[in-house]
C-alpha cells in the first residue's frame, strides 16, 4: 500500500497560527524516520492566499532528503513550478475541481480554464523530468453545489491523466461521502483511468473516511492520502475534523495484513510532537489509544 502524507502541506496550511520552519522540517524528517516514503512538504503558492506556505522554499532548503523518498510540493501555475525547480523538487502536484462553482470560488477560474493552465504546468514539469500528481477536489460533494455528478468527476480525472499525471487523487474535500458512493465513484473512474493510477483523499468530517477508504480498497485502489494526527480542519464545517489521520489508516491497514512500511509508534510520536507545537491533542484515535497504553 502507498501512503501519501499530506500533513505538512494540506494539514498545516489550515492552521491559524504560524508554524516555524524548524517545526515543519522536524515533522517531515520524523515522518520519514517512521517509514513514510511520500511526503507533500509544502506548496509554491502566493503567500497572499496561503500565508502558512510562504516559507516552503526555506523548508526545502533545510530538510535532509533521504534516498528513495518523494518530497513533493503543490504548484498552481508556472510561477510556482519555477520556484519548485529552483528548490530541486522532483515531484509536483496540481489540482482541479470537479465542481464549477468551487473552481471559480477557490481559484477564480472555470474548470476548463484551470485544466488549460495545468496542461502548461504539467508539460513544462515533464519536460524537466519531474513527476506530476493530480488532485481532483469535490468528487463526492461541494459546499456550494451539493452532490457532484460522476460525469464531472470523470471529465476532470481523465483530463489530468491524459495530460501526464502519473497518479490522480480523488478528493472528498468536505468529507460528505459514504462508502457506497465512494466505491461507485472509484469504480466509475477506474473505467476511464487505470486503477493503478488512482489514489483517494478522504476527509473525516462526518466520520466516514476509514469506511470510504476500505470501500475504495475493494474497488482496487492501493494509494491513500492522509495527514498525521489528522492535521487540517474542514473550512466548510466549523469545528469538524478534516483529513483522515495517517495513524488510523496505518492501524487499519496493518489489521488487514496490508504492508505500508510505516512504524506506527514512530508515526504517532511524530504526530504527538507537532501537536505539542500546535498546543492541542492529536485527532488520531489510534495515536490516542497508543498514548493511553503507554500510561498504564
Amino acid at each position: 500500500m502507498k501512503i501519501v502524507e499530506v500533513g505538512p502541506r494540506d494539514g498545516l496550511q489550515n492552521e491559524a497560527a504560524a508554524v516555524k520552519v524548524d517545526a515543519k522540517v522536524r515533522l517531515i524528517e520524523d515522518l520519514v524516520e517512521a517509514g513514510v516514503r511520500h511526503v507533500e512538504c509544502g506548496s509554491f503558492v502566493s503567500p497572499k492566499w496561503v500565508p502558512q506556505m510562504a516559507d516552503t522554499i526555506s523548508v526545502f532548503a533545510q530538510v535532509r532528503r533521504v534516498a528513495g523518498v518523494s518530497y513533493s510540493a503543490l504548484v498552481p501555475n508556472l510561477t510556482g513550478l519555477a520556484e519548485a525547480v529552483r528548490c530541486g523538487v522532483e515531484e509536483v502536484a496540481v489540482f482541479a475541481s470537479a465542481s464549477e462553482t468551487f473552481s471559480r470560488r477557490n481559484i477564480n477560474c472555470s474548470i476548463d480554464d484551470s485544466l488549460e493552465r495545468l496542461r502548461a504546468v504539467t508539460a513544462e514539469a515533464r519536460t524537466r523530468g519531474m513527476r506530476v500528481r493530480g488532485y481532483v477536489s469535490c468528487v463526492l460533494g461541494c459546499p456550494y453545489e451539493g452532490e457532484i455528478s460522476l460525469a464531472a468527476v470523470l471529465r476532470v480525472a481523465s483530463a489530468l491523466a491524459e495530460m501526464g499525471c502519473y497518479e490522480v487523487s480523488l478528493g472528498d474535500t468536505i468529507g460528505v461521502g459514504t462508502p457506497g458512493k465512494a466505491q461507485t465513484m472509484a469504480r466509475a473512474v477506474a473505467k476511464e483511468v487505470p486503477v493503478q493510477q488512482l489514489a483517494v483523499h478522504f476527509h473525516d468530517t462526518w466520520g466516514q473516511a476509514l469506511a470510504n477508504i476500505l470501500a475504495s480498497l475493494d474497488a482496487g485502489i492501493e494509494a491513500i492520502d492522509s495527514s498525521v494526527a489528522g492535521l487540517g480542519g474542514c473550512p466548510y464545517a466549523k469545528g469538524a475534523s478534516g483529513n483522515v489521520a495517517t495513524e488510523d489508516v496505518v492501524y487499519m491497514l496493518d489489521g488487514l495484513g496490508m504492508e505500508t512500511g510505516i512504524d506506527l509508534e514512530k508515526l504517532a510520536a511524530a504526530g504527538r510532537h507537532i501537536m505539542h507545537v500546535l498546543g492541542r491533542p492529536s485527532a488520531s484515535k489510534a495515536a490516542l489509544a497508543l498514548a493511553a497504553l503507554k500510561e498504564k
